[in-house]
């Protein structure tokens, strides 16, 4: 009878041992920024809504990933053009990069590191005639303001 007990003792030891480890493991993913996510209202594809715009682009927003396309090099303009102006130029084009928002700022990682915060806007509204929400994304780049429309 004894040793049905101990062998009863021994598995909810070797189960509560386990649960601890897990959780210690899931806290510090935690701690590291693992399940930092983008917001939902972010989720979703965003693409420019000035069509006369100098730049142009998309960008798909999944819970933890960030698609840019679009905005190329060659959409600064030769003579007059600054490319400091150009929307997620530093960034990979057309590659899911990990990525979370915080507090008014996109956090994206490319090539391996985390970039620097970049500071976002968001708004949406109901206009006439059908009063349908409609929901903006607003970017500062080089002094110059780019605007998204979700889809």
């Amino acid at each position: 009878m004894k040793s049905k007990y101990a062998s009863m003792f021994a598995i909810s030891l070797l189960l509560v041992l386990c649960s601890l480890l897990f959780i210690a493991c899931d806290l510090e993913a935690l701690d590291s920024g693992a399940f930092k996510t983008f917001d939902y209202k972010l989720q979703g594809t965003w693409v420019t809504n000035d069509p006369d715009t100098t730049y142009s682009g998309k960008l798909v927003i999944t819970s933890d990933r960030i698609t840019i396309t679009g905005y190329g090099e060659s959409q600064t303009p030769a003579r007059w053009g600054n490319d400091a102006e150009r929307p997620f130029r530093d960034f990979i084009k057309g590659a899911a990069l990990k990525g979370y928002s915080e507090e008014g700022y996109f956090y994206i990682e490319d090539g391996g590191l985390l970039q620097t915060g970049i500071p976002y806007t968001y708004w949406d509204d109901s206009p006439p005639p059908d009063y349908g929400k409609v929901q903006f994304l607003r970017f500062s780049f080089g002094g110059r303001q780019e605007t998204l429309r979700k889809q």
